[in-house]
C-alpha cells in the first residue's frame, strides 16, 4: 500500500482483519469441526481458515455488508455473536470502531493526510505498525479458547453491527441485515430532558475480557470479549444437575 492512503483503504485494512478474526473465533469456539479448517498465514502469524465453500461465502458476504455500513461512517461496533441451540447469546467478540475517522462519501477516494504534534506529515496507515498490532491481536484471539469458559455443542454464530446515535437502520432489497434480539439492542430516545440511551439486558455481558487496542495511524479500534448471563446460567444449571453418585 502506498503513502496515498484513502478512507476506503482504511476500511479495507479493517475488514481484512475482521475476516481473519471471524475464522479464528469460530475455530477457537468449536463452531465447526477442527478438521474443516486449514492452516494459513496472515500478519506473519499462523492462523486457521475454514475451508468449506458455503462458510467462506457467508463470511465474505457478511463482511461485505459490514463494509457498506462502515463506508457510511455509521457504525459504533461490530460483533461476532455466539448463540446456543436455543438462539440465546452466549458470547460477543466486540470490535469497537467508534474512533474511525468520519469522511464524506465524496472524499472517500481522496488520500488522507495526518500530521504529528509538530505539524510534520506522518503515515496515515503505517504498515509495519499495522502488521505488528494485528499479529498481537490475533495471538490473543487464537488463545481465547483456553481462557474462556467453554460453550456447549451445537452453537452457531452471526455478525452484528451497533450503529451510532440516531442512525437509521440499513434499508434496501435484498436486505442484508435483520434487527437483533431485543436484549442485544441499543435504543436512543429523546424527550424534554435530552437524549437517552437504553441498553438491552444482554449488552455488556456479565464478564468482559480485554483482547487488545489497535492504533496504527488513523486506524484505531479496540477488541474485547463479552460473556453473557445465559452462558453462566447454563453452567450453573449443568453443575446443579450433575450426578455425583
Amino acid at each position: 500500500m502506498t503513502d496515498a492512503v484513502t478512507y476506503r483503504d482504511l476500511i479495507e485494512a479493517f475488514t481484512t482483519f475482521l475476516t481473519v478474526s471471524i475464522h479464528t473465533i469460530i475455530y477457537e469456539r468449536n463452531i465447526y469441526p477442527a478438521s474443516s479448517f486449514i492452516s494459513a498465514r496472515k500478519y506473519n502469524y499462523s492462523v486457521r481458515q475454514n475451508r468449506h465453500p458455503r462458510v467462506c461465502k457467508w463470511i465474505t458476504d457478511a463482511v461485505s455488508a459490514v463494509e457498506v455500513e462502515l463506508l457510511k461512517c455509521s457504525v459504533d461496533r461490530v460483533a461476532v455473536v455466539i448463540y446456543d441451540q436455543q438462539d440465546r447469546p452466549l458470547e460477543r467478540f466486540m470490535f469497537d470502531v467508534a474512533r474511525f475517522p468520519v469522511v464524506p462519501t465524496s472524499e472517500q477516494n481522496t488520500p488522507l493526510k495526518r500530521t504529528d504534534e509538530k505539524g510534520e506529515k506522518v503515515a496515515v496507515l503505517p504498515m509495519v505498525d499495522l502488521e505488528e498490532q494485528c499479529r498481537g491481536t490475533m495471538s490473543r484471539l487464537s488463545g481465547c479458547g483456553s481462557r474462556l469458559n467453554p460453550v456447549p455443542e451445537g452453537c452457531t454464530f452471526t455478525i452484528a453491527v451497533e450503529l451510532k446515535g440516531e442512525t437509521d437502520p440499513p434499508v434496501g432489497h435484498p436486505q442484508a441485515w435483520i434487527p437483533a434480539q431485543p436484549g442485544l439492542q441499543k435504543r436512543i430516545r429523546k424527550d424534554e430532558d435530552g437524549m437517552h440511551e437504553d441498553l438491552g439486558d444482554e449488552l455488556g455481558g456479565v464478564k468482559t475480557t480485554t483482547v487488545r487496542s489497535v492504533a496504527a495511524g488513523d486506524l484505531m479500534f479496540e477488541v474485547w470479549i463479552e460473556e453473557g448471563k445465559t452462558k453462566f446460567e447454563e453452567r450453573h444449571t449443568s453443575s446443579n444437575g450433575t450426578d455425583h453418585g
